[in-house]
């Protein structure tokens, strides 16, 4: 039996199809093992959003080759799919998968699974298995299971949407979903499997409903569906554009017992005009109101926002713009993202650089004003009750979890407590930022 070992990089939506194809191969009589332990086949799911990223696989293949210098490696993701000739001459590299060749992986390795090795120089040559981006047509269904307490529900893929900085669209191709009915299904098949939580994702989760190229469905009519699936304690959104996010979707948000109160939306830059040069689909008036329905209708909502600093043309005056309109935001936390140029992109060309020191510097304001916003919500929840979905992960004897609108929570170990839904009242703010909670006497079951 041969053992394989995974390791993802990026987002919810890698970690979603990791889990899916290593379910694959246990199916197929492989053994997964820990990326640590030996494996004979390594697989790397790796991302392309920044430079850093590219480098981390690159780290990941050096240590794979440290723990099994003979060990199979294999590359995919969107890393994979915008370069993989530069991945197919990193040392150690045996094979690289595309976009449309990522979920034909296992059968692929069961036919070719020896490394390649060329006959003059006797070092190993890795194959690339590759096609367009245009090629990548079908949707193929994937969600985590046993490696969280939450699952990530894969309902989306690609981007049809030119945002000037992006490489997504290059690298997953256009928009696609899949079926109301088969979502349903994998719920289904995820709450038999004990799971608590579910995480819509996707590359634009909100523009779920298109097959064919043609819209069949809305975001909306698939939350209303899964609403009524029965077991599922709680939904969250992973993310959705401001410009999809409508007014039904909030509303139905508001008086639903299992989509929690808390949105993650991007918004990159409160400057208009940077917005502009961006290509970005919605104007800052928009975001606001946005915000200002979620607050009317559930005050006590997370809201996490994405921003982007440093990008061609963000002058000192845009960025205080930036910053000023998200300080006055009832908003939660900030994901902050110092702009990096991405090859055969629009933002590349663009001129009026900002220097990597003046980025690096707007990130840290903005860090530091999130977590004063961060702060602020969550004392504004000191002394209220609060359901909490507590994690297998611990931290300095603690135990972790969050609240429905996505505040961490600390609490003395109870392995009984692990994967469970409780809840508890709010107490204080510790040195870590985490929100700390009455004794687990008081703790009472959730009804």
């Amino acid at each position: 039996m041969k053992k394989v070992a995974f390791y993802t990089l990026g987002c919810k939506l890698n970690f979603s199809e990791t889990s899916t194809i290593a379910r694959n191969f246990e199916e197929r009589g492989y053994r997964k093992v820990e990326f640590d332990a030996n494996p004979d086949i390594f697989i790397i799911n790796t991302c392309s959003v920044t430079d850093n990223a590219d480098k981390k696989c690159r780290k990941v293949v050096q240590e794979a080759m440290k723990i099994n210098p003979k060990g199979y490696v294999a590359i995919l993701g969107c890393y994979a799919q915008l370069k993989p000739k530069e991945i197919a001459t990193i040392d150690g590299v045996d094979a690289v998968f595309g976009a449309a060749e990522k979920f034909r992986l296992l059968d692929i390795l069961d036919e070719n699974f020896q490394p390649k090795v060329d006959p003059f120089t006797q070092e190993k040559k890795a194959e690339v298995y590759y096609s367009d981006i245009e090629d990548a047509l079908d949707y193929h269904n994937a969600y985590s299971l046993n490696d969280r307490t939450r699952t990530f529900l894969k309902v989306q893929d690609g981007c049809d949407y030119p945002c000037t900085y992006c490489t997504i669209p290059m690298a997953r191709g256009a928009s696609r979903s899949d079926t109301i009915e088969n979502v349903v299904k994998s719920a289904k098949e995820i709450v038999a499997a004990g799971v608590k939580e579910i995480v819509l994702t996707g590359v634009n989760t909100g523009d779920f409903g298109i097959r064919n190229g043609q819209r069949e469905d809305k975001f909306v009519d698939l939350a209303k569906a899964l609403d009524k699936v029965e077991g599922i304690e709680r939904i969250r959104i992973s993310s959705i554009e401001p410009n999809l996010l409508t007014d039904e979707i909030i509303e139905f948000t508001a008086q639903s017992e299992k989509f929690v109160p808390h949105f993650h939306i991007p918004l990159q830059s409160g400057s208009p005009e940077i917005l502009r040069l961006m290509k970005r689909r919605y104007k800052r008036d928009l975001y606001a109101d946005r915000v200002k329905k979620i607050k009317e209708l559930m005050p006590h909502c997370g809201i996490g926002v994405d921003v982007i600093v440093g990008f061609p043309g963000e002058t000192e005056e845009r960025f205080l713009e930036t910053y000023n309109f998200l300080s006055e935001l009832p908003i939660s936390y900030l994901h902050v993202f110092p702009y990096s140029e991405r090859p055969n992109t629009e933002a590349v060309d663009m001129g009026e650089v900002v220097p990597i020191k003046e980025r690096s510097k707007r990130a840290k304001m903005l860090r530091i004003l999130s977590e004063k916003k961060r702060r602020q919500f969550y004392q504004e929840h000191i002394d209220k009750n609060y359901t909490v979905l507590f994690e297998d992960e611990i931290h300095e004897g603690k135990m972790l979890g969050f609240t429905e609108n996505y505040i961490r929570v600390a609490a003395k170990y109870d392995p009984m407590l692990i994967n469970e839904l409780k809840q508890v009242k709010m107490k204080n703010i510790n040195e870590q930022g985490q929100m700390e909670i009455d004794e687990i006497e008081t703790i009472f079951e959730k009804h």
